[in-house]
Order: structure tokens, then C-alpha cells, then sequence
């Protein structure tokens, strides 16, 4: 007999690869592979989730009705309007598998979140990838994709992995030049990080226009990778149609209460954001000293810097030396980038001992 044959484009999916945490001889080192919140996760948060351990024999509120008052609380939005779920990836897939499907295309820029293809090809959809500048969103390109097949543009903002940002205008152009029928998803996993109170007027397009879907989630500013909390924001019916495939107890009660707590927490949030603010600016700057080793930190606005190199020492090299130092960073062939490896701006001792690793490879040639 005949064994289950997959569908064609379910095979065509590189299965998502993590971070890793530890060497290839098993070392746990020090882990800037996953853009995590190296200063944990703020004390209400922990005390909040250590509270709902006494009640793991409860299903969660499948509305997830007190997270999204405080969400909206917070933002100022609809609380109607807020889908939620397994992280912000979760959000993501619903927004493919709500709105495209076999003989659709969708979006994404090079160098996107690799998240986007396989939500994409999930479906049964085909991926189109629109062309980088200097390894950031180049709105025009993205425009010149869009096809009468097109369902969706996933665009990060901050982008993972190159740390690129498109400011306010662009991103308006951007969606004034989209049929009305495609769905422009905006992922704001990295937004907190921007510098100062500049945005990219996503929320607002979200909270009028028809076709927009902004993402969050808590797993990077506010700690709490480990629980998978996301959540997204668009129109009534894009929302209503999200909840139709949505997993209807996606989000835990001790993650909720975290999560909950965690917004309520500003001294914690200021704190990360500064912290980041400042060594990622460090960062930047004792890279530009190795430039003459060939080595270039794309200008970042998330809390992790994308280094590219052009000399005699090789990403691939550097970041086995990094591992050999006790530095674990992302370096990503798979997605189109062997030139170059995306390091966490993590705690002061941390940034130094990277920078200081790659300072002696860079004199080793």
C-alpha cells in the first residue's frame, strides 16, 4: 500500500531553525543567538506567574478577556479588535491561513523573518521575495511584486534578522500603493526598541484602514519567550476571520498573568530599553573601529545587531571562534546571509567579551 504522501508545498518548507544554546561540544555558554531579554523578565511578571501555579488545573479564558483590556488600556485600542496567541508566530500563521491559500502569492522582503515563507507555503501560497537596500525594506521594490495574486506583505518593522528600520512615511506609502484586497501585516516584535517615541504608524493604520494587521508579542522586551504570548491588532473582520482557525486555548493562565503583570511594570520596560539603547550604540561603534578588518554593523533599531563581513576573517570563521570564546551568535546561511552573523546585544560583560573575541580573530586574519 501506498504510505500518507504530504502535499508538494508542504515539502517545499525549511523547517524554522532556533538559536542555538549551546556548542558543538555541549557547552552552555553565553547565548546571543535569539534576541532574548538579557536582563530576564521584570519582578511582577515572575511573581504574577508564580501566583497562577495554583490553578493549572483550569483551562485559560479562551478569550484571553482581561490581556486584551489591558492591552487596549494601554494602547488605546478596541479590545474587540485584539487576536492573540502562541507568540506572535502564531498571529502570523493565522493572518496566511485565514487570507491565502493555493494559486495566492505573498510578500516578504529578502533577508524577511523566516516564519514568513513557511506561513506562506503552509497554505499552499507562494512565497515572492522582493529585493533588499543594503539589506533593508525598499518600498518600491516590494510595490513592483504586487501582482493580482497577491494576498499579503509581511513586513517587520524593525526587521528580523537585519535590524532595519522603514519610518512612518514609507511605511504609509507602502500601503497606500496596495490593492485594497491585500492584507499588509506589520511585525512589531522589535518595536519597543526604537529609538525615542518615533513609530511607524502601523497601529493608526490598523485602527482605520481595512486591510492592515499589526503583531506584537512578549517575548522580547518584556522577557517572556518562554510563555509565547502575541497578539495582533487589524479591522473587525480580519480579526473575526483570524479567530475562526485560532486555537481556542492558545495562551496559558500563568503566561496571561505574566504578560498582564508585565505591562503594568514601566520601571522594568525603561530599563531594558535603556540598557539596550545604549549598548547596542556601544556596539556599533567598536564594530566601525574593525572596519578596516572588513567588518560592518548594519544600522539597528532592534536589540540585536547584524555584523557583515568583508575581509579576510569570514562569518562562518568568526562564528566558530565566537562559539570557541563562549559566545553563541546566529549566523545564517539558510536564509541568504553566509556574509554575515546577528548578535543579541546582551548584559556590559557580555558585549565587551564579543567585542573583544571578534577584535583578536579580526588581528588573527
Amino acid at each position: 500500500m501506498t504510505a500518507p504522501q504530504p502535499k508538494p508545498w508542504i515539502m517545499a518548507i525549511a523547517p524554522y531553525v532556533p538559536g542555538r544554546a549551546t556548542t558543538d561540544d555541549g557547552r552552555t555558554v553565553a547565548k546571543l543567538s535569539s534576541n532574548e531579554n538579557p536582563l530576564g523578565t521584570s519582578p511582577a511578571a515572575r511573581a504574577a506567574f508564580a501566583q497562577a501555579a495554583g490553578r493549572l488545573e483550569r483551562y485559560p479564558d479562551a478569550g484571553a478577556t482581561e490581556l486584551r483590556d489591558v492591552l487596549a488600556a494601554k494602547h488605546g485600542l478596541d479590545p474587540a479588535r485584539i487576536i492573540y496567541g502562541n507568540g506572535s508566530d502564531e498571529v502570523l500563521h493565522l493572518a496566511a491561513g485565514a487570507f491565502a491559500g493555493p494559486g495566492d502569492e505573498v510578500i516578504h522582503v529578502r533577508y524577511g523573518f523566516a516564519v514568513y515563507e513557511i506561513a506562506t507555503r503552509r497554505v499552499g501560497a507562494e512565497p515572492v521575495i522582493a529585493p533588499d537596500r543594503d539589506y533593508a525594506t525598499d518600498v518600491d521594490a516590494v510595490l513592483a511584486c504586487v501582482t493580482g495574486r497577491t494576498r499579503l506583505v509581511y513586513i517587520a518593522n524593525p526587521n528580523n534578522p537585519t535590524g532595519t528600520y522603514v519610518g512612518r512615511d514609507e511605511i504609509a506609502r507602502l500601503h497606500a500603493g496596495l490593492p485594497p484586497h491585500v492584507l499588509l501585516v506589520l511585525d512589531h516584535a522589535y518595536a519597543e526598541y526604537i529609538d525615542g517615541d518615533v513609530e511607524d504608524g502601523g497601529m493608526a493604520l490598523a485602527e482605520t484602514a481595512p486591510n492592515v494587521l499589526v503583531t506584537r508579542t512578549f517575548s522580547k522586551l518584556y522577557g517572556l519567550a518562554a510563555e509565547r504570548i502575541g497578539w495582533g491588532y487589524a479591522a473587525a473582520p480580519v480579526i473575526e476571520a483570524m479567530h475562526r482557525i485560532r486555537l481556542p486555548f492558545s495562551i496559558t493562565i500563568a503566561g496571561t498573568a505574566a504578560a498582564t503583570a508585565a505591562l503594568g511594570d514601566e520601571a522594568f520596560v525603561t530599563h531594558t530599553r535603556e540598557h539596550n539603547a545604549r549598548w547596542r550604540r556601544w556596539f556599533t561603534d567598536e564594530i566601525a573601529k574593525l572596519g578596516n578588518a572588513g567588518l560592518r554593523a548594519i544600522p539597528s533599531q532592534a536589540n540585536f545587531v547584524l555584523v557583515v563581513f568583508g575581509g579576510a576573517l569570514t562569518a562562518e570563521t568568526a562564528y566558530k571562534g565566537l562559539m570557541d570564546a563562549g559566545y553563541i551568535v546566529r549566523w545564517l546561511p539558510g536564509q541568504g546571509l553566509p556574509e554575515a552573523l546577528r548578535i543579541t546585544i546582551g548584559t556590559e560583560d557580555e558585549c565587551r567579551g564579543v567585542i573583544a573575541a571578534l577584535r583578536a580573530l579580526a588581528d588573527k586574519g
